[in-house]
């Protein structure tokens, strides 16, 4: 049985599996990277619920974990050695579990790089751009009565489909043939600017026919289709 009582987030969120590992989340587009992974790879693991606005995640014993206090955070029992070890940033723990697993990333080596690039792609662009749209357009941000910063971040986020979009012409995923964790860290991103933050019109969606089409095939992968439900918010 592993001891995870050296974390202190597990003080408020007790493992009941400490043998799993144990994801402390909310399915917001960073959230789900690490859940729809998770699925992906049939891994057993625990998750723990943690609610932004009750600000949970600035409590002391998450940030303990994550001094950043942003969801998702992680801890694997079993980490390198067979220490268990704690992890934030979901990029970073999406490297972690597809390095531990040997899977969603490519073994030859250029692949490998070329995979973690558009990982970081959206770490650094999507992933910040399409938040700046989603605060402007469906959050406090749209009270503006300025909204030269929303159409700054709708054309930024314009430029950045058109990126993925020539990328993914004559491609079935972001890495060619094989779906990556490159695919992954993007599909929630992409979801939840035309579902959850309703900008579909706003950002020219339909214009962008091989990303459409991208994320139809990731959206009907079943560990895709859980994974953006997890953590179940009721």
């Amino acid at each position: 049985m592993s001891d995870l009582s050296t974390f202190p987030i597990t003080s408020r969120w007790p493992a009941a599996h400490p043998d799993r590992i144990q994801l402390y989340s909310l399915p917001t587009p960073n959230g789900v990277k690490t859940s729809i992974l998770l699925e992906e790879l049939g891994l057993p693991y625990e998750v723990h619920l943690v609610d932004i606005m009750k600000n949970e995640n600035k409590t002391p014993e998450f940030e303990s974990l994550n001094p950043n206090g942003k969801i998702p955070a992680m801890i694997d029992p079993n980490g390198p050695g067979g220490k268990p070890i704690g992890l934030f940033e979901s990029g970073a723990i999406l490297l972690y579990l597809a390095e531990k697993t040997g899977k969603f990333i490519p073994a030859d080596a250029a692949k490998r790089w070329e995979t973690i690039q558009w990982v970081f792609f959206q770490m650094a662009a999507i992933g910040p751009m399409f938040g700046q749209v989603g605060f402007f357009h469906k959050f406090a941000g749209k009270e503006f009565e300025d909204k030269r910063p929303l159409q700054r971040y709708v054309d930024e986020s314009k430029r950045l489909l058109g990126v993925l979009d020539r990328r993914l012409d004559g491609r079935q995923w972001i890495v060619g043939d094989e779906y990556t964790i490159a695919d992954i860290a993007t599909l929630g991103w992409v979801n939840n600017l035309v579902t959850f933050y309703g900008a579909r019109e706003l950002v020219g969606f339909d214009d962008f026919q091989n990303v459409i089409a991208w994320l139809e095939r990731g959206t009907s992968r079943p560990g895709v289709e859980r994974g953006l439900k997890i953590p179940s918010r009721t």
